[in-house]
């Protein structure tokens, strides 16, 4: 991830691991390999599928100044799956492409990867991933877009230059 280390939190969406009923498994596997790309993941913690709470943990992670935060869980058609309207209402800026590409990359592997409502956005100079719950499901999309975010960071953390920057003659 060139020189420059970016802190990550991991939010796992889930009531059956918010009542300890359940391990959660996916913020560890997240956590793991978010690491192992090179980012401090600084906080990785649980909360229910509420999109008060879910909107409230995103909104911490802004105000904390936290470059790249995913959530696993919460985006299926269960009623009570609302992580994508959360994000939503928390993000200033959409970014499509990414969970596009994940789902891209997740037909590979299965028809039902077409089900999954994740999204994708900024918050101030945060990035907000939504991933599905299923461990090895999560793994599989982070993976497919980690190179593009870290291009993505460097770009809304200042460390590129502006890509809509005006060329001179020598430059066309």
């Amino acid at each position: 991830m060139d020189d420059k280390t970016y802190e990550a939190w991991v939010v796992t969406v889930s009531d059956r691991c918010a009542a300890d009923e359940r391990e959660d498994a996916s913020g560890p596997a997240l956590t793991r390999l978010l690491a192992g790309a090179g980012y401090r993941v600084t906080r990785a913690f649980v909360v229910p599928d509420e999109q008060p709470q879910i909107a409230d943990a995103l909104r911490h992670a802004v105000g904390a100044d936290v470059a790249l935060v995913v959530t696993t869980g919460g985006t299926g058609f269960s009623p009570r799956d609302v992580t994508p309207e959360a994000t939503m209402e928390v993000c200033e800026r959409m970014a499509p492409g990414i969970p596009e590409t994940m789902r891209a990359a997740s037909m590979a592997i299965t028809p039902r990867a077409c089900l999954s409502r994740e999204v994708a956005g900024i918050a101030g100079r945060t990035l907000v991933v939504n991933l599905p719950g299923s461990p090895k499901a999560a793994v599989e999309n982070l993976g497919a877009v980690m190179e593009p975010l870290g291009h993505g960071l460097r770009i809304l953390r200042g460390g590129q230059a502006d890509c809509a920057c005006a060329m001179t003659d020598n430059q066309s």
